[in-house]
């Protein structure tokens, strides 16, 4: 059944795929509109979005549709995080996780758990002793394993993979200091993954981290974790940058390069994040209002600017087509532009759909770039 639906969408995009080529700028909105990311990616990739509580809950309508329609995976913005599922030591909330997972469920979707290890968006009873210092290695693991082995177990066959551990590098590749290396040691990231492979043996496991196509020391420091694991024995499929990007990093180059060495690990790649930020570095200072240069395109984005984010996002979406073997999933991180955790105070617009969840020119763009493929 999936093969003969796979072979049908396959001949409409080879359609589709001539008329855009022909097309007028107003027939390629139309156009696209009528596409499905999903359907054109290359076999055995998987592509979505990360969703929020008010999208997995059925709230959000209009982001509700989106997603059903143009995705086939989802990953949870905050609801499988830590502090989200176990905010106290007997006390775990599933309710909303539970709707999440059968969200993606219902709609025949890979299911994303992120995650399980990460040194924010954990409560402070995780690694406190009780006079208030750190707890020891024994207690320390013993906390990981009860939350791994709950919250994995519960959704046993039901998650496709887990973000095991999140952001375990410093930007020279060196293990981060977290409270979880000072109170077990540097093999907490083993035992982590061993934990999640003991209670799902079935589910992927993944190192997920930013930065790693722009910094090449801390790509190195990636390369060193998944080296360690399957040295040990221990499974971890693929390895996710998450994608937070700029119009001018990483270059096209500096992806393929990333890409290559990640993948010469033996695991896949994977991009979980995706996003690119086109407001100024320059941030207003906390509690105050932003200043208009700080916040340039509070009424839209100049046709110029929506073009070149449109040509960035082909580039990408270009560079990830000549790894297509070694990709097996791309996540933006929000459904669009409204939605983006980039907003922070300031009005950005770094996906493929605007606030109306109109398709953008980065969105044609990206449909273009994967119809065009050999």
């Amino acid at each position: 059944m999936k093969i003969g639906r796979r072979a049908f969408a396959g001949s409409i995009c080879a359609a589709a795929a001539g008329a855009l080529s022909n097309a007028l700028p107003g027939d390629v909105r139309a156009l696209a509109q009528s596409v499905a990311l999903k359907e054109i990616v290359p076999a055995g990739w998987l592509i979505g979005a990360a969703i929020n509580q008010n999208q997995s809950d059925g709230r959000d309508t209009a982001a509700v549709e989106l997603v059903t329609r143009q995705f086939n995976t989802i990953s949870p913005e905050n609801l499988l995080k830590f502090q989200s599922l176990h905010p106290e030591p007997d006390r775990f909330t599933f309710d909303a996780a539970d709707r999440y997972v059968a969200f993606g469920a219902e709609r025949g979707m890979a299911v994303i758990g992120h995650n399980l290890v990460w040194h924010s968006q954990t409560p402070r009873w995780v690694w406190d002793a009780p006079d208030g210092a750190l707890a020891d290695r024994d207690t320390m693991l013993a906390r990981m394993r009860t939350h791994i082995s709950t919250v994995v177990g519960r959704y046993k066959g039901r998650i496709h993979g887990w973000d095991v551990v999140n952001e375990a590098l410093n930007e020279d590749g060196t293990l981060r200091d977290s409270p979880w290396r000072k109170g077990i040691g540097d093999d907490y990231i083993a035992q982590a993954f061993s934990f999640a492979h003991d209670a799902d043996p079935n589910a992927e496991l993944y190192y997920n981290d930013y930065n790693l196509a722009t910094r090449p020391a801390k790509r190195a420091g990636a390369i060193r974790i998944v080296n360690d694991l399957r040295q040990r024995g221990i499974r971890i499929d693929a390895v996710g940058e998450q994608g937070h990007w700029r119009l001018d990093s990483p270059s096209p180059a500096e992806l393929d390069q990333a890409i290559a060495g990640l993948r010469a690990t033996g695991v896949k790649v994977m991009i979980t994040e995706l996003d690119v930020n086109l407001l100024p570095t320059a941030a207003p200072a906390r509690g105050q209002p932003p200043s208009p240069e700080s916040n340039p395109y509070a009424n839209g984005l100049p046709d110029d600017v929506q073009q070149a984010l449109a040509r960035y996002y082909g580039a990408v979406f270009a560079v990830l087509l000549t790894h297509r073997d070694d990709i097996t999933r791309v996540t933006f991180w929000g459904v669009s532009d409204g939605d983006s955790w980039l907003n922070r105070g300031r009005v950005n617009h770094p996906l493929l759909w605007d606030r109306q969840r109109r398709p953008k020119p980065a969105f044609e763009e990206v449909v273009k770039v994967l119809m065009r493929r050999p």
